[in-house]
């Protein structure tokens, strides 16, 4: 049985569809991943037999890699939403991307020693389900 992941940017210009199942989540907290999602970890799902159909705006996906790594980073030249990004050998696709619910928690955290000096009890901060006021 194939599932299949619905996603897309934020302004929704770029929409794509994943078929088949992810085989890891992981928190990446590793320096090029703060620095391109500005924040303290890139939360991605790996696929190594899934396939990725972009449905529109594929024109609009602009693809960075980062010279002398396996650094890359896929994103929507409108909104800069992070996208998919396809090799030979799997799908990488930002958690946050998609718009169909998943039932698979991250498997782990990854590259915690270079992880940001803020980034050590963020579970102890206040909680709000809006901006306070």
């Amino acid at each position: 049985m194939s599932s299949q992941f619905a996603g897309s940017c934020l302004c929704g210009n770029v929409r794509f569809r994943v078929d088949g199942s992810f085989d890891r989540f992981y928190l990446c907290h590793c320096a090029h991943c703060r620095k391109d999602t500005g924040s303290s970890h890139a939360a991605n799902l790996f696929a190594f037999t899934a396939t990725l159909t972009w449905l529109s705006g594929e024109a609009s996906i602009t693809t960075f890699r980062l010279p002398g790594t396996r650094h890359a980073r896929s994103f929507c030249a409108v909104c800069g939403s992070a996208l998919p990004f396809a090799t030979a050998e799997m799908v990488t696709v930002p958690a946050g991307s998609l718009d169909t619910e998943i039932d698979i928690a991250p498997s782990g955290n990854l590259f915690i020693a270079s992880r940001a000096s803020w980034d050590h009890e963020l579970h102890t901060a206040p909680n709000y389900d809006a901006y306070p006021t």
